[in-house]
Formats: C-alpha cells, sequence, structure tokens
C-alpha cells in the first residue's frame, strides 16, 4: 500500500482529559492540532520519528460515543521497564488506576490503564511482535 501515513481517529466529549492523559501521563509527542475547524477541535499524538497518529476529535455538540470493551486495546510495547513504570507512576499522579485486563495474557509483563474516556491502555514490557 503507498500510503505515507497511517491515523486512527476516536471521539471524545472530554478532550482537555484526553489530552492531559496522552500528553502528560503516557508522554505522547503532540504532532498537530486544530481548533474550531467547522466546528471541530482536534488533537493528535504520535511517536518520535514515526507516520503513526492518534487523533482524537470533540464537536462543539455533545456526541453520542460508542462504549469500549475490555478487549479494546491500545498496547504501547515499553522496552525499558523503569520507563514502563515511571509512565504508570505519571498516570498515577493523575489519579488514573491500574485496571485488571481481561485476558490475563496482558497482566504478564503489561499495566493496564483507562483513558478518561474508558478505552484500556497496556504498557507492555515485553518484546513486540
Amino acid at each position: 500500500m503507498p500510503a505515507v501515513q497511517f491515523r486512527i481517529a476516536r471521539p471524545t466529549n472530554q478532550l482537555d482529559k484526553l489530552i492531559a492523559f496522552y500528553e502528560e501521563g503516557l508522554g505522547l509527542k503532540r504532532v498537530g492540532e486544530f481548533w474550531n475547524h467547522e466546528g471541530y477541535d482536534g488533537i493528535m499524538f504520535g511517536l518520535p520519528d514515526s507516520q503513526y497518529h492518534l487523533e482524537f476529535t470533540q464537536s462543539k455538540g455533545k456526541m453520542e460515543l460508542p462504549q469500549p470493551t475490555k478487549e479494546h486495546l491500545l498496547v504501547f510495547y515499553v522496552g525499558d521497564r523503569l520507563e514502563r513504570d515511571n509512565i504508570a507512576d505519571r498516570l498515577t499522579a493523575l489519579a488514573y488506576l491500574e485496571a485488571e485486563p481481561e485476558n490475563p495474557y496482558w497482566g504478564r509483563g503489561g499495566l493496564t490503564f483507562e483513558d478518561p474516556d474508558g478505552w484500556p491502555i497496556v504498557l507492555m514490557n515485553t518484546p513486540g511482535i
């Protein structure tokens, strides 16, 4: 596929809380943003030097949002266990507590948190595929 960029976009009704979670807590880099663009605000986060982005958007009116399940996972493979634990400590300082994963695999080497919208985030300290 000749695509040059890949972005996952998700709506929210609490953009400010998601910004704090992903930027301050996880430490993702802000790679773009827009405000009051045709009734939407949005923010994009990515990993350094990567063409993979997460985008969160919020409209002026409250949106009906899908409910996450415990199996809708965003998994970050963090090679350094101390760094993974530092990220977990930042999330805890922002009042996000570790959650029990549905699948026990993610509890072996991973720490699971839920973002402000309830979507599970796993910080894995095992090699990715």
